[in-house]
């Protein structure tokens, strides 16, 4: 996500390095190559000119304190024109209601039915709602079949009735139901097309008018950059949607709709898409994402994502294991699927400040520690408890049992007993100390 706009944005901010003052000559060679950035990142080329335009003047009209270089007031600059551009402040989903009722817009493929269910299941396990789904696509049976499929992974309920051909009905009915068996909130797919056209806009202007939803959303595809806010302008002019949803944003390394839609349709991004998985879903926070273009890493949504598959019980059990120096491979192997619920490495790794850039030519695969994993559950109960009890024969067993090297196997051996050192150290509050101390005279 935003790898090649991240790159540009640096390689802008180096015409700055060592300058000692900022000048309108500096400036306006740097803003060059941040417009040639943002179009680059399939940018809207009037937005891009307006951003370039707003930091100048923010830029000449500032005096650079002696404190900070002009590399870094143009950095905070293009920061908070980043943020402004994106929409300020996160915008929440309005579910208020008796029942809230969630309306999905967009053209077919965008990601709409999916992302019905994500959302589904972001409103049950985090917010606590009791969710009815809907499926509206009169058009295509896969659609309802698919929303079916996906509710009965989320133990979601599906409203759905093959036998009517009017969406606006099958809304209306599905909003009663909602009602009679107390549903919080109803959130109701609709059909897409593959292009904008007179009856598709017919159809959800009536389903929206007979159905008055809290929220309508607007899905786009974030890989199709430009056409996608031409499409966010079309759906708006007609439906007047509250918020935009921006899909397959893991997939974009250009990322220019979503820095060009808040712009065009003043309308607030409020969830982006970040995977197939169903707790693929990310709020979208302005800041953060500034964060992340201009390689300041992400650290906050890193500590919620561990946050959210933190166990109080279980870190304490932890703790105590590993001071009486009894941490053994079925630790780690707990360690390890718990990293695996927070996402995808490769994200992860680029939330981390500096780490996006180390990272950017270095394949991470999903599936990164199958192999880890192939080796410990290769292991008898016994050795996963007694890691002491490893020796040649054992090992090669093991190799052979997961398909796997002993070299490979001995490397996870090394990686095992430099992560118990670690923890140890980490769990003593003396060592942390000398820990804390030894950088800090390393920093001098």
């Amino acid at each position: 996500m935003f790898e090649s706009l991240t790159e540009k944005f640096e390689r802008a901010f180096k015409v700055l390095k060592g300058q000692g003052q900022i000048t309108e000559i500096n400036v306006a060679e740097t803003l060059k190559e941040v417009r040639r950035a943002l179009l680059d990142a399939d940018v809207n080329f009037k937005t891009a000119k307006d951003f370039t335009n707003t930091v100048k003047e923010k830029a000449l009209g500032r005096d650079v304190l002696k404190s900070v270089s002009p590399g870094q007031l143009m950095v905070k600059i293009c920061h908070e024109e980043l943020v402004e551009l994106m929409g300020g402040n996160e915008s929440e989903i309005n579910i208020k209601g008796n029942p809230g009722i969630i309306l999905m817009s967009g053209l077919q493929g965008s990601g709409k039915t999916t992302f019905s269910g994500k959302l589904a299941s972001y409103l049950k396990s985090k917010k606590g709602k009791q969710v009815l789904l809907v499926a509206c696509d009169v058009y295509r049976p896969a659609a309802i079949d698919q929303l079916h499929v996906l509710g009965e992974q989320l133990s979601i309920e599906v409203y759905s009735n093959k036998e009517e051909k009017d969406p606006v009905k099958i809304a209306q009915a599905a909003v009663q139901h909602a009602k009679s068996k107390g549903f919080n909130v109803v959130i109701v797919d609709t059909a897409g097309r593959l292009a904008i056209d007179e009856q598709m806009m017919d159809e959800i202007y009536r389903v929206k008018s007979a159905i008055q939803p809290t929220e309508t959303l607007f899905v786009v595809d974030a890989m199709t950059g430009q056409d996608a806010v031409n499409t966010a302008k079309a759906f708006n002019d007609r439906i007047n949607f509250d918020g935009v949803v921006l899909t397959k944003l893991d997939g974009d390394t250009r990322g220019g709709a979503a820095l060009s839609i808040k712009a065009i349709v003043d309308k607030p991004i409020k969830f982006v898409g970040t995977g197939e998985k169903m707790d693929a879903l990310d709020v979208f926070y302005p800041q953060r994402m500034a964060d992340r273009i201009l390689g300041m890493g992400d650290v906050v949504s890193l500590v919620e994502r561990a946050q959210e598959q933190f166990n109080e019980e279980e870190a304490r059990k932890l703790q105590k294991r590993i001071q009486k120096d009894q941490f053994d491979f079925n630790d780690f192997l707990g360690q390890l699927q718990q990293i695996k619920k927070m996402g995808n490495v490769k994200d992860l790794m680029g939330m981390i400040p500096g780490m996006g850039k180390a990272m950017k030519d270095v394949d991470v695969k999903d599936d990164a520690f199958k192999h880890i994993e192939a080796i410990i559950l290769s292991m008898t109960p016994q050795e996963r408890s007694n890691p002491g009890l490893m020796n040649g024969q054992r090992k090669n067993r093991i190799a052979n049992g997961s398909g796997t090297s002993i070299q490979e196997v001995n490397k996870l051996m090394k990686q095992f007993e430099d992560t118990k050192k670690m923890m140890k150290m980490m769990s003593n509050p003396k060592n942390m100390m000398g820990l804390m101390k030894q950088m800090k005279g390393g920093m001098h």
